[in-house]
């Protein structure tokens, strides 16, 4: 338990400061009407609640990380069942990118061992694990900590597919439709060498390319709405959330239609 939890039983369990704070890093989230931003902030209380977090290598956990994590985390289930987070606990800061034994057996048998140095992890049943200067650095091109808990999502059904399970109003025919031509001109697209809007690392499977989606969803919804607009309204599906719409009425632009 931490000792700021001992606040919990207040209206405001988390410090307007530290809420304020954690607001800013996504321009979308702190775009949100008031009465959104306080659903979110609710339910950010029951997910720090909830799960455990822990450091690593030296790193000394403050409340403003376990905020600036949980924000971000509840974001994306904003209007969706809290379940889709149940049947795990944890949440692993490292200071930077951390090592992971990799292995891999090939056609051959031959077993294949190596170290890969990376800034997020995410285990179906296990913790989320995430280097904390990756996850502060947040940006319209990239975003940790909402890469990771989509993987969560995706990894609800016991597969990472890049299909998390659907609500009913959704068909999975037509959402893994739309995903599979999106990502296959992804895969076009880096294996010609040209430039991608869209975060590269999304073309090394269906999964790493729901992932990099949905952050980009939330970060810069302008790009997936302009060069994924099928993608863009799966995602609005799925989520329940139209982040273009928000940050549009804030400019005076509209949002995507379909």
């Amino acid at each position: 338990m931490w000792p700021w939890l001992r606040l919990g039983r207040r209206r405001h369990a988390i410090p307007d400061a530290l809420w304020a704070q954690a607001l800013t890093v996504i321009p979308y989230a702190a775009a949100l009407p008031a009465t959104e931003q306080q659903r979110l902030r609710v339910l950010t209380i029951r997910f720090l609640r909830a799960k455990v977090f822990e450091a690593a290598a030296g790193l000394e956990l403050t409340d403003a990380m376990r905020v600036h994590v949980g924000l971000q985390a509840c974001l994306l289930i904003l209007n969706l069942d809290p379940g889709y987070y149940d049947g795990w606990r944890g949440v692993i800061l490292y200071p930077g990118d951390f090592l992971v034994p990799k292995q891999h057996i090939d056609d051959a048998g031959v077993v294949h061992e190596w170290t890969e140095e990376l800034a997020g992890e995410s285990w179906e049943h296990g913790p989320v694990i995430l280097s904390w200067d990756a996850s502060r650095s947040a940006d319209e091109n990239m975003n940790i900590v909402l890469h990771e808990f989509a993987h969560k999502l995706d990894m609800r059904d016991g597969r990472a597919d890049g299909c998390p399970p659907l609500p009913a109003a959704i068909s999975s025919r037509r959402w893994r439709r739309d995903f599979r031509q999106a990502y296959e001109r992804l895969c076009d697209i880096v294996d010609r060498g040209e430039p991608a809007g869209l975060d590269p690392y999304g073309a090394e499977s269906p999964a790493e390319f729901f992932a990099v989606a949905s952050e980009t969803f939330f970060m810069n919804p302008v790009l997936i709405a302009e060069d994924f607009p099928a993608v863009y309204r799966q995602l609005r599906a799925f989520y329940g959330q139209d982040p273009l719409a928000v940050l549009g009425r804030r400019s005076g632009k509209n949002s995507i239609g379909g």
